[in-house]
């Protein structure tokens, strides 16, 4: 076993799971069955319960599944995180029923605009208090604080990202709200790398969430995640992890046996010693499956996507699919093509570039078009 010194983070306790304080690493999910299917999404979250989820996720977007969600808490025994969307006034109605709460800050400015952020976050501090619940501050570089972003050159995704986390960090401190980790994903391992160990270099008493957003489908999916815990984990940053994956419902399982795999491995030794994920090769990457995403045939679709480029692999192009209008339009912006699903349409892009709406059965035609014009140009 490989002796790993932890970053001495202080405990937060999320139901019956305490991460931080040298705690083992928790394992964590996403449902992706929608939230007012309350059958589906209680056998959704028993399977990721057996397969040693400590906490498990549910998005919740409306006041219809703010109520599922009630139903759901009686159900089951797991512990449960909801994933507060643009409306932070849902916290009013699921803080009794979950151990963690999670927001993003980015999403904080989408309602009651006039509103300062932080009087949003004092209200979520409130609620979180009153009902015994954790908190994250999710950041994700898809979605960061506006301000932010403008005080730094478009290249720079990652200072904004920092900025952020540590700005509410300080706030709910000054609340004396001390319960809660942060975290900070992007879809690039490297950067999800630097971001983490510049944040544990500011604030090493903060419990740390590590994921990959939007990894892609497995097994590129689980390498870009292992690539980027191997060298967060084995320097001691690191209190609970999500491995996303893009799966069909029946095998989010995987994220959970994927996460306690990589986690073991690093303890054992058995890491790359030098990483490399190809960077000069074609990269996909596509959102894990959540609650959100508004047609299911997007888990297809991303399979579809990776099997009709196969032929462009060699080219150093990246290929974003992503499953909702919540993160889609924002996290395909940094993508040379992206792909951003709706109930009927797939909305095409360019880069921040905007090239229509298709059905699904007409999206794979017209990405091709566009890769060959990409890879004509270079």
């Amino acid at each position: 076993m490989v002796d790993i010194q932890r970053n001495k983070t202080r405990p937060v306790r999320i139901g019956t799971v305490t991460i931080g304080d040298s705690n083992p690493i928790a394992v964590q999910s996403m449902t992706a069955t929608k939230t007012t299917d309350v059958d589906a999404t209680v056998q959704l979250i028993q399977l990721m319960h057996d397969a040693g989820a400590d906490v498990i996720r549910i998005a919740v977007d409306s006041r219809k599944d703010a109520a599922a969600l009630a139903e759901i808490r009686k159900q089951t025994p797991a512990n449960l995180s909801v994933d507060l969307q643009e409306n932070y006034r849902l916290a009013e109605i699921v803080a009794p029923h979950v151990d963690k709460i999670r927001y993003n800050p980015g999403h904080l400015y989408h309602h009651e605009t006039e509103k300062p952020w932080q009087e949003k976050v004092r209200f979520i501090a409130a609620l979180a208090a009153d009902h015994d619940c954790a908190i994250r501050v999710g950041v994700n570089c898809g979605s960061v604080d506006p301000a932010k972003k403008e005080k730094y050159d478009a290249d720079d995704s990652i200072t904004p990202m920092l900025e952020s986390a540590l700005e509410h960090c300080q706030f709910l401190d000054s609340l004396d709200f001390t319960r809660y980790c942060v975290s900070l994903k992007d879809s690039d391992p490297s950067k999800v790398v630097e971001v983490n160990r510049r944040f544990a270099a500011n604030r090493p008493d903060v419990p740390l969430h590590l994921g990959v957003t939007e990894a892609g489908m497995p097994p590129d999916g689980v390498i870009k995640t292992r690539i980027a815990f191997e060298q967060l984990i084995g320097k001691g940053i690191g209190d609970t992890v999500r491995v996303s994956l893009t799966v069909p419902n029946a095998r989010k399982g995987e994220e959970i046996a994927a996460g306690r795999e990589i986690i073991s491995d690093i303890y054992a030794g058995r890491v790359r010693s030098v990483v490399d994920f190809n960077t000069n090769s074609l990269n996909i990457i596509s959102c894990p499956s959540c609650s959100r995403v508004e047609n299911e045939a997007f888990v297809e679709l991303a399979e579809q996507v990776k099997a009709m480029t196969e032929y462009a692999k060699e080219h150093a192009i990246t290929i974003a699919v992503m499953g909702c209008r919540v993160n889609g339009p924002g996290e395909t912006d940094d993508a040379d093509l992206g792909l951003w699903c709706g109930p009927k349409v797939v909305n095409l892009k360019k880069g921040t570039e905007a090239l229509g709406a298709f059905p699904y059965d007409e999206i794979l035609p017209k990405l091709k078009s566009e890769l060959d014009k990409l890879i004509g140009s270079t």
